[in-house]
């Protein structure tokens, strides 16, 4: 499936948090809402990011917006990544990826000369409207926290 442009209505999805509870895109309607997809839980470039959106999360809260991470692991990996670094927002597990297939962001990955399906790192911005207002396709886990700061104090 393709990106959703921006513009366009962010793709619904409905799914459990590392704590078991049901959580959907219509619970973030009347705030930013930062969605980003990340291939593995506890590994090197995802703990940076996710640790990244943890440091800022106060300054998120004053531009009215919450961040959530979708993985394909499972609620019990997510639950232990959470508890390991105190994330303390909520990671959304999407087993079957049928979250990542519908934001388009599954797809055909490369590493070590190897091929193989999975997610591709991206970041959408979801405004209050529940619209997408940002794509961040190019994702640099070290820098991600301010990037999706700028794009956000840029629209305030």
């Amino acid at each position: 499936m393709a990106l959703p442009e921006i513009g366009s209505t962010a793709p619904d999805f409905s799914t459990v948090n590392q704590r078991g509870e049901t959580i959907s895109l219509q619970d973030f309607r009347g705030q930013h809402l930062i969605v980003y997809f990340y291939p593995k839980a506890m590994t090197p470039g995802c703990t940076t990011q996710a640790c990244g959106i943890r440091d800022i999360a106060s300054e998120l809260a004053e531009l009215n917006a919450v961040a959530v991470g979708i993985s394909p692991d499972d609620s019990g990996r997510l639950q232990r990544f959470d508890d390991k670094y105190e994330l303390g927002f909520d990671l959304l597990a999407d087993t079957d990826h049928s979250i990542a297939e519908a934001w388009g962001v599954w797809g055909l990955k490369k590493f070590m000369g190897k091929e193989y399906m999975g997610v591709n790192r991206m970041t959408f911005i979801v405004a209050p409207d529940g619209t997408i207002s940002h794509v961040l396709a190019k994702v640099k886990t070290t820098t991600h926290h301010d990037d999706v700061l700028a794009l956000l104090r840029a629209a305030s």
